[in-house]
């Protein structure tokens, strides 16, 4: 093989639905992480003088925005595997694609774990999971003193449904979605404003792609098996709840705003679809809302 016939072979691969795909997400997750995980490495370690928890949100939140424009034309730039996973029980894409999504999440970000980490020296030695000086979280979430493993559950189970409910507001075209151009900067707003007033209890996770992979990483850099074990082996907890929330999120805004429309074929995107060539895509066609919550428990039925 000659390098040209190399070249035009990678192309090729790099061309295919499902590769552009994932590189969308793998791209979007990791700038979403890179300023999101900044904006609190910034607030642990510099304090008041270069951070506070609303500039953490603002992190996140602008991060997402950028996720958004970033491939939100090739992929829906879910950057979430729990909402990814809705998308799928909507009928909105294939099973098969969801690994494919998924994988790209988590590598997107787990590398900006990595970048975090290489760009910030900070730990002189302090390598600890919780206390006073804790600097994992700066990569993972960890619950609040006050909660108890459950509590944790319950909330983030909560605020995930409660990322999902609005996701479909802004998306539905049967109801009033956010006008064209512009649901960057909602679904941005509407994190940050999840976390200015929810987020105290668990650092909001609501998304395992954001977790899980910055919390291995954790686990290999130094900080070890503790970021596993901390908070009553919390960490199963943002990868569970947040699938568990968006399903419920999904189902609560088929019962409660699907039905002001029966009368009229409803297709609910779980995120907005922008590029014009996007490939087609199984959709749902929920006429009912009972329709679609038998639609949904019988995906459910499928996988389990």
């Amino acid at each position: 093989l000659t390098s040209s016939d190399v070249m035009q072979r990678m192309q090729e691969v790099l061309r295919g639905d499902l590769m552009r795909e994932f590189l969308a997400e793998f791209i979007s997750t990791y700038v979403m992480m890179v300023f999101g995980l900044g904006s609190v490495a910034q607030k642990v370690l510099g304090g008041s003088d270069y951070g506070t928890y609303l500039s953490i949100n603002l992190g996140f939140g602008f991060g997402v925005a950028m996720g958004v424009h970033m491939a939100g034309g090739i992929s829906g730039a879910h950057m979430n595997c729990a909402i990814t996973f809705t998308s799928c029980m909507l009928g909105q894409m294939p099973w098969k694609k969801f690994p494919i999504y998924t994988m790209g999440q988590c590598f997107g970000s787990f590398l900006a774990s990595v970048t975090i980490y290489a760009l910030i020296w900070y730990t002189n030695g302090n390598l600890t999971v919780t206390g006073p000086r804790a600097t994992a979280g700066i990569f993972a979430t960890y619950p609040a003193s006050h909660m108890t493993l459950w509590r944790g559950f319950i909330d983030e189970t909560y605020l995930t449904g409660l990322l999902q409910l609005c996701l479909l507001a802004i998306t539905d075209k049967k109801n009033s979605p956010a006008l064209q151009g512009t649901h960057a900067l909602v679904i941005g707003v509407l994190v940050v404003t999840i976390g200015l007033s929810l987020g105290m209890n668990t650092g909001y996770a609501i998304n395992p792609s954001r977790d899980l992979p910055p919390r291995i990483f954790t686990s290999i850099a130094g900080w070890g098996n503790e970021v596993f074990t901390a908070g009553n082996s919390w960490w199963w907890v943002p990868v569970v709840a947040p699938l568990l929330g968006a399903v419920m999120g999904a189902i609560i805004y088929l019962i409660f705003v699907g039905s002001s429309n029966t009368s009229q074929n409803r297709n609910v995107e779980v995120m907005p679809n922008l590029r014009v060539l996007q490939p087609v895509k199984q959709k749902v066609i929920v006429s009912s809302p009972l329709q679609g919550i038998v639609y949904v428990i019988s995906s459910l039925s499928q996988i389990l």
